[in-house]
């Protein structure tokens, strides 16, 4: 008897990963076009992200800001899961951003802040923004 042990054969099959349809729906994550955003803050009114989107592209998306540290990346979970929610809800992006500028509670532990809904040139810029501020 040899003392060799034998790979087993199922360990050296090629694999194949092939992408199954489905999922949950998701707004686009880019936008080259006009954007409107939110500014959101936390309880204490400190600036945590940008909650952006543009109907044009079916884009949205939340971005924490970068200054804000890992208290801000905990709190935008929230804004992110509102999104995912309105698109499953089949809401247009800025739909999604007039609902949480109704529904926001300035008492939670973020919100909106009032009076930010602004435009920039695109999604990029608000991305910039939230890297920068």
């Amino acid at each position: 008897m040899s003392s060799e042990q034998r790979p087993n054969p199922r360990l050296n099959e090629d694999l194949r990963f092939d992408a199954a349809p489905g999922g949950p729906p998701r707004y686009g994550s880019r936008s080259d076009k006009p954007v409107q955003y939110l500014t959101v803050a936390d309880r204490s009114g400190e600036v945590i992200g940008y909650v952006w989107a543009n109907d044009e592209d079916d884009a949205a998306g939340w971005l924490v800001r970068k200054a804000g540290g890992d208290e801000a990346f905990n709190k935008g979970g929230r804004w992110a899961r509102k999104l995912h929610d309105a698109k499953a809800r089949g809401l247009a992006p800025t739909a999604a951003l007039a609902e949480m500028i109704a529904q926001s509670d300035p008492a939670a532990g973020s919100h909106v802040v009032p009076g930010s809904l602004t435009e920039a040139p695109n999604a990029d810029a608000v991305r910039s923004l939230a890297a920068t501020s």
